[in-house]
């Protein structure tokens, strides 16, 4: 399993993410779609991209209870994506709901990995917001074990914590990280950030990249750049 770099598709139509992606010439970088290209293009963006020779991850962060999630995920597994998401904090008995429901016949199927706590979270808020009072590495940590308990392949965490969830659940169980900034770049929104040399150095196995590249003045070398500091 090699590292990659996963392209944050956060775009509100099929004609902004076309034109974005027409600038890489022969590359086809592995995408994310997300909710917001999703709603409005619907499971029809998945098809055209995927026709178009992209992987994609679907980041729908499904949390509901186990049934819907299984037959949600049965309807995703159809699309042909090659990774999607539930939040852990739906139970190990939801993730394992998620997982059978995504599964072929033949037992194969989409990656499936669970976030734990969003980037953008830091203690305070947790704590504030969610009333959960333990250490955000102690909760990171449970959800991981949980997730690998239920058949997962994986987590969304932030690169500051890719190790110590490898430490817990294998070398094995992926680990997908957002909050990657270049080191002369705006953080945004995001309160646990990396750049991606220092995500690498962690041991994220994906990292995925939004305004940094599909903001950027130039796209296709800010992706490159990506690719020379993570996967080189």
């Amino acid at each position: 399993m090699g590292k990659d770099v996963i392209v944050a598709c956060d775009f509100s139509s099929a004609d902004q993410v076309f034109e974005f992606l027409d600038k890489f010439e022969g590359k086809k970088p592995f995408i994310k779609i997300g909710m917001e290209l999703f709603y409005a293009e619907g499971p029809a963006i998945v098809r055209e991209l995927k026709k178009r020779g992209h992987k994609i991850f679907l980041d729908l962060k499904l949390h509901d209870i186990p049934n819907t999630v299984k037959k949600a995920m049965a309807v995703l597994a159809d699309l042909g994506v090659d990774m999607c998401n539930v939040h852990a904090a739906g139970t190990v008995k939801m993730m394992e709901a998620a997982r059978e429901g995504l599964k072929n016949d033949d037992g194969t199927g989409p990656l499936l990995i669970a976030v734990t706590q969003l980037t953008s979270t830091d203690q305070e808020r947790m704590e504030k917001d969610l009333l959960i009072k333990e250490d955000m590495d102690k909760v990171v940590m449970h959800y991981a074990k949980n997730a690998k308990e239920a058949g997962l392949d994986g987590v969304v965490c932030s690169p500051h914590e890719s190790s110590e969830v490898h430490d817990a659940c294998g070398g094995e169980f992926l680990t997908v990280t957002p909050g990657v900034r270049f080191a002369d770049g705006d953080v945004g929104d995001q309160v646990r950030v990396m750049t991606p040399a220092q995500a690498k150095k962690a041991g994220s196995d994906y990292i995925v990249v939004g305004r940094p590249i599909t903001a950027a003045a130039d796209p296709v070398a800010a992706y490159e750049r990506c690719i020379r500091e993570f996967v080189d």
